[in-house]
């Protein structure tokens, strides 16, 4: 047991910001652990968010240090992706200021030049806080076959000094040994049941345990990089809802007012849009933009023509094939290698009196 938990240490990387929150709980501080990831983080399949791996995984820093008084903070958002991450992490995590960011999204991602800027920008976006949180990186896969953006994540997580830990090198490596099978731990070879998740804690938590038995070895302090990997276009990126997207035009659509009371109720804050004629159109000043909206199950759904500065680059597609639910898509527009204002208009189009639902548009996300 214990080598398959070694394997799941994947990058040491610097520890002085960890190894400082730890004399801080030390010392009962309050402190908040926070996690950004996807469904797996959110607690997917899992019975109840207590037997999530994120809120077992807390559970360490409440066990090892008692006299702390220790907060817990989850933005796990199901189908969502780094891309999207680096765009609300202010708004859905940094709000708690959490002192210790554990951050997962290598099976959201794609092995893609385009995520490891995404991920870059994600991770230094974290790393910038100025409350200077500690930042862990945490690596999934598919079970049955590996798939995993691991890859361009160690490179990150390498380049930036980050402690990261590898479930795939710990538990899927248990499933391809024949310790364990893999309806034992995942319904689906992706979202870990009840006993997954405890051992994607237990792999978090030897993790911490190794960190804490070398809490008093000093280390070097943590400088940010100067210079980033990637073009890092990402790093600033900003989420742009009903309440922030500032129009020039419209018809037809109407503005979801209806409150958010968790940021798992993702299809709230947006634009409704209905009928022949409709659209929106705004400007923004951006590097890259991409577009967030509902594919939903429920057919016939219309579909989003997409005009930047009057010429049709994309189509958003309101209908998905899948069964297991609606989806809350991002789409990216355009990726220049200079800011510049563009002009922007959405128009309707494939829709009629039979649609099951309005096209639904989440966000509008600039870098």
């Amino acid at each position: 047991m214990k080598n398959y938990l070694e394997k799941s240490i994947a990058n040491r990387g610097n520890l002085s910001r960890l190894k400082k929150v730890m004399k801080r709980a030390e010392a009962g501080e309050k402190l908040t652990i926070g996690y950004l990831g996807g469904s797996i983080t959110m607690g997917s399949v899992a019975t109840t968010s207590e037997k999530c791996y994120a809120y077992l995984s807390h559970l360490w820093w409440k066990e090892n240090f008692p006299q702390a008084e220790i907060s817990f903070c989850n933005g796990g958002i199901g189908a969502t992706t780094s891309q999207f991450g680096v765009a609300r992490i202010e708004e859905d995590l940094f709000f708690c200021k959490p002192d210790v960011v554990f951050i997962e999204f290598s099976v959201n991602d794609d092995d893609t030049d385009h995520f490891r800027e995404t991920y870059e920008g994600l991770v230094r976006k974290a790393l910038s806080a100025d409350w200077e949180p500690a930042v862990i990186l945490l690596h999934n896969a598919f079970y049955h076959d590996g798939v995993s953006a691991a890859r361009i994540h160690y490179e990150i997580g390498g380049y930036y000094r980050l402690p990261s830990v590898s479930f795939r090198d710990s538990v899927m490596q248990r499933c391809l040994d024949g310790v364990l099978k893999v309806d034992e731990v995942s319904p689906d070879n992706l979202h870990p049941n009840d006993a997954g998740h405890a051992l994607l804690a237990e792999a978090v938590r030897y993790f911490l345990d190794e960190v804490k038995k070398n809490v008093d070895v000093e280390e070097l302090e943590y400088e940010l990089p100067e210079q980033p990997l990637t073009q890092n276009r990402y790093e600033n990126s900003k989420r742009l809802r009903n309440d922030k997207l500032v129009l020039i035009g419209g018809a037809g659509y109407e503005k979801d007012l209806a409150e958010q009371p968790h940021i798992t109720d993702i299809f709230k804050k947006g634009f409704m849009l209905s009928g022949e004629g409709a659209y929106l159109e705004f400007e923004v000043e951006a590097t890259c933009l991409a577009l967030q909206y509902r594919r939903t199950i429920q057919h016939p759904a219309p579909a989003m023509r997409v005009l930047v500065d009057g010429e049709e680059v994309a189509v958003l597609d309101g209908e998905f094939d899948e069964t297991w639910g609606d989806l809350i898509a991002l789409t990216t527009i355009f990726e220049k290698e200079e800011p510049a204002l563009h002009k922007v208009r959405l128009e309707l189009f494939r829709t009629g009196k039979e649609d099951k639902l309005p096209f639904y548009l989440v966000s509008v996300i600039t870098s």
